[in-house]
């Protein structure tokens, strides 16, 4: 549910995932003004250049940032949103989308800068080092990626790598605690927290304009090839629906990371106020919509009698986003989730 990181390469079926996080505008407190796209025009909120030199330590040693950046790099889709949160065009980033459409989220807020669209280079087979010295970047952001065990000796010759300070870190991060350390680099740490505070009124806002929401039980569950998964169970931090107001179910607490997997023979186990599922595998998932939904027992739920039953869309990366959240998409995420959460309380 509220994974807290991206993988660096979120292929096809794995982009549309839940197994990747929200309302009004993307980029409220995002950084004023029009950068060009290697963004290099001085962002609002940014650190005077007597704030450098930076230094930050890392898992694999220190990081030295003499003077302000202003040529950014990412090596995952996460870091591209940290910039793009911040006001950064970068200069380089991996095509996440494989050549596809570009998220909603991400294209206003590139269309908001002025950039039009991003320059990537692919990342199917890794990343793409000469690529992104071919840019000769300032930064390089890697706070949201994977591959820095091997990655990180290869980037650091072509300029100073951020990114977590644990290895360990690459799975347990908020969205809030990357922003800030990727700000800290950038001399962006007011204009980080302008963010955060921009995202977080902005679940606020809904939460009390939902107030049916609160104290009501959901289940949230993923179709995965090999799985029906319980994604909401009980050690699982809290998500954007617990935030909108909603409570996990009693069952939550029989699950967990490595106990997720519910039978069709079980299906009761879904049981709650309100059933959230996703399907992002598509064909490839272990069962259709429709044939869970012809399901007998799966009809028989009080849950789904009752028409508090709802499936998170995929397709519109959606389902994506609610599982890898970030200073970018979470405003987004709170904006199309909402009324699908409204319409399964009420019973539509």
């Amino acid at each position: 549910m509220n994974r807290l990181a991206r993988p660096a390469a979120r292929r096809s079926a794995v982009r549309n995932l839940i197994a990747a996080a929200a309302a009004a505008t993307l980029l409220v407190g995002c950084g004023a003004g029009k950068d060009d796209k290697s963004g290099a025009e001085k962002p609002a909120g940014a650190a005077p250049a007597a704030a450098f030199p930076v230094t930050l330590t890392n898992a694999w040693g220190r990081t030295e940032v003499e003077k302000k950046p202003l040529k950014v790099a990412t090596v995952s889709d996460g870091d591209t949103s940290i910039a793009l949160a911040l006001g950064l065009v970068p200069v380089i980033t991996p095509d996440a989308e494989d050549g596809g459409p570009v998220p909603e989220y991400k294209q206003r807020a590139l269309t908001k800068l002025g950039a039009g669209k991003l320059k990537t280079y692919d990342d199917t087979d890794g990343t793409d080092f000469e690529a992104i010295a071919a840019e000769a970047p300032d930064i390089i952001l890697g706070m949201n990626t994977w591959s820095m065990d091997t990655d990180y000796a290869k980037l650091t010759p072509i300029a100073p790598v951020v990114t977590y300070t644990d290895k360990k870190d690459a799975d347990t991060l908020t969205w809030q605690e990357r922003l800030k350390n990727a700000a800290k680099a950038l001399g962006m740490t007011a204009e980080a927290d302008k963010v955060i505070a921009a995202n977080d009124k902005a679940i606020a806002d809904a939460a009390t304009a939902h107030p049916e929401f609160k104290g009501k039980t959901y289940t949230y569950a993923v179709v995965h090839p090999e799985q029906l998964t319980f994604m909401s169970y009980a050690d699982q931090d809290p998500g954007v629906f617990e935030q909108l107001g909603l409570k996990k179910t009693a069952k939550a607490v029989d699950y967990s990371a490595d106990k997720n997997s519910v039978s069709l023979e079980n299906l009761d186990e879904l049981e709650a106020d309100v059933l959230l599922m996703t399907y992002p595998f598509g064909d490839n998932g272990l069962l259709s919509a429709s044939e869970l939904e012809s399901n007998k027992l799966f009809q028989s739920l009080t849950v789904v009698k009752g028409k508090h039953y709802a499936v998170i869309p995929a397709g519109n990366t959606l389902s994506s986003a609610v599982a890898y959240p970030d200073a970018l998409s979470f405003p987004w995420i709170v904006e199309k989730l909402t009324p699908i959460l409204a319409k399964a309380v009420a019973g539509k």
